[in-house]
Formats: C-alpha cells, structure tokens, sequence
C-alpha cells in the first residue's frame, strides 16, 4: 500500500488540518508506504510573498514533524526540489479537457476573489495535483471531503491517459476520508468550514495556540437555542453537531460514544468544556515539540532534501514511462 498526500505550506495549521490531515499522515505511517509532500508550487498560484512561502514551509515540516511524522518511516519532501511533478504536470494536460478545469469548484470560488490576475496555474492546479499523486503511482490519498472534486478529476486523467498510450502505466488512487473529523467547522459560523482564509478568528483554533486561548474559543462556540439543550448531531444542530465531532476526533471515539457520554450533561456548557479539555490534551503535545523543532532550520532542511531524494528515486521511472509511451524525448 502506497499513500501520497500533498499539504499547503501557506496560512497557520488549524485543528480542522489536523484532525482532517496531518492526524492521518501519521496514521498512515503504519498503514504502508507513505510519501508526504509541502506542495509550494501550489502556493504560488494564488498572490503570495516570497519569504513567507519560505517561512511556511519550515513552519509545516516542524508542525508535521512535532506530530509524530517521521522521517525514517516516511517520505517527506517540498514538492519544488523534485521537477518530475512539473513535468509530469505538463504532460497531462494532453489528455485533461480544459472544460473540466472551468468547472471545478475550486477554481471557480478563488477566482473570483483575485481581483488582479487570475492565473492560469489557478485554472491548472487540478493538473499539478495530479501530476503529484500519479508519479509515485500511489495507491490511497488521503483527503478531506471539499478535494473530492479534486480526485475524481485525477482518476478520470489516470484512466484518460492509460486509454489513450496504454493500460498500466497509470494506477488510478482510491480516496480515503476520514470517519470523524472529515469537515471541521468554524466555532462561529459552523456553516462554513474551519479554513487558512475563510473562517474567524474567533471560530479557529490553531494547532499552536495556548491552552487558554483554546478553551476560550471552544467555550464560546455557537450552539443553538433548543431548551433544553440536546446534545445531538443532526442537520437542524450544526454547531452541536460540530462540537460532538471535534471531541469525538479528539478523543479518538465516535460521535455516538460522545452523545451517550454526555447524556447526563448540564447542558452545552459540558459539552463545551469537555471539547476544549479533549483539544488542549490533543494539541499540547505538538506545541511543545515544535519550538524545538522549528529553531533548527539546519535540520529542517536536511529532512526536506533527504526526502526528495527519495521521492525522486520513485517518481523518475513513473515519468520515464510516460515519456515513453508519449514519445517524447530518445527512443528507450
């Protein structure tokens, strides 16, 4: 079993990311063969800041480092120091309808809020994505629910490509999202996904924050009006229904095992405090690792450059297949 998962370098980490992401790359660590990528080309589709790009991508690794991923077990690496991505990348787009790409949700939501240019790596970040999961010819990826889209795309460019220069040399990946915690949402709108851009600040927790201002957060999340309160997950009580997934991924538990729990509670209140206990418990840990961690930028450094090495050695005969059966370059 191969595992391949890209994560964006830009905006601090919040608990949505780590329950939806990082939670299952350290998983996967003992579910086979894990490859990792900080995908800054990605981030450079969108209007960025150069030094900031560079400063996130140390901020990830010791983020993902200090929650358990680790390098001896896995792959990790910055996606611009393997160049098959782009390649590959660019040899896809023969057999990816550009229609497709106008329609992804994706595009169309960021689009509309640059106000400037909006890029063509914009209209063809489904491409790269792809590019990045098939050249290591990954089984699984691991995603949240809104990268769906995403990977149906993927799969049909796979299936596409196979098609069209020969079956077998592209594997088509399989999702995998996760039971609990699939769509953390904002503490203060929880119609809206917890998010890097698009969430309150006061809706957000940050996998760096303080106790304090975790508990501070959690204890003042919107729930509803219903008296008495009833702790329940269902479509007419999504800032419930929030809470009881964000314990239940804190705690390692099922929503259900959660409502039963709190089946004697006061109210809310409980449900709250127990959140903000479960959530500083989960995070404390990575917090304190990570000042250690991101001091060291040396360090840093040689694990991203280990891992492209390694995940060049996989991806280079992945490319060299497709250039071949493409035609492109000397005859093998």
């Amino acid at each position: 079993m191969r595992i391949f998962s890209g994560i964006q370098p830009t905006g601090r980490k919040h608990l949505g990311n780590y329950i939806g992401a990082i939670q299952q790359y350290v998983a996967g660590q003992d579910r086979g063969e894990a490859i990792y990528c900080i995908v800054d080309l990605h981030a450079t589709t969108v209007p960025y800041d150069p030094a900031e790009l560079r400063t996130g991508v140390y901020d990830l690794t010791a983020t993902l480092l200090a929650a358990g991923l680790d390098p001896e077990r896995s792959i990790l690496f910055r996606q611009g120091d393997v160049q098959e991505h782009t390649e590959l990348s660019w040899l896809l787009c023969s057999v990816t309808p550009l229609g497709e790409l106008n329609r992804m949700h994706q595009f169309r939501d960021k689009s509309v809020t640059q106000r400037e240019l909006v890029s063509a790596g914009l209209l063809f970040y489904p491409v790269l994505q792809a590019a990045d999961v098939l050249a290591y010819r990954a089984d699984e990826v691991p995603v949240g629910e809104d990268q769906r889209e995403h990977l149906e795309l993927m799969r049909d460019i796979a299936r596409r490509f196979n098609a069209r220069f020969g079956e077998g040399i592209l594997k088509v990946p399989e999702h995998r999202i996760p039971e609990v915690g699939a769509r953390i949402m904002d503490l203060q709108d929880p119609t809206r996904k917890m998010s890097t851009s698009g969430s309150t600040a006061e809706g957000t927790v940050y996998v760096l924050d303080e106790p304090g201002a975790i508990e501070k957060k959690l204890k003042r999340a919107v729930t509803d009006s219903a008296n008495p309160p009833e702790i329940r997950r269902g479509p007419d009580k999504a800032g419930v229904s929030n809470l009881i997934d964000i314990l239940a991924a804190a705690r390692g538990t099922t929503p259900a095992e959660v409502e039963a729990s709190m089946a004697g509670a006061r109210g809310y209140g409980d449900l709250k405090a127990a959140a903000a206990e479960a959530v500083t418990e989960l995070l404390a840990p990575v917090r304190e690792r990570y000042q250690q961690l991101r001091a060291d930028e040396e360090h840093l450094e040689s694990v991203l450059e280990a891992g492209a090495g390694r995940a060049r050695a996989i991806a280079a005969p992945t490319l060299a297949d497709v250039r071949a059966a493409m035609g492109v370059g000397p005859n093998r």
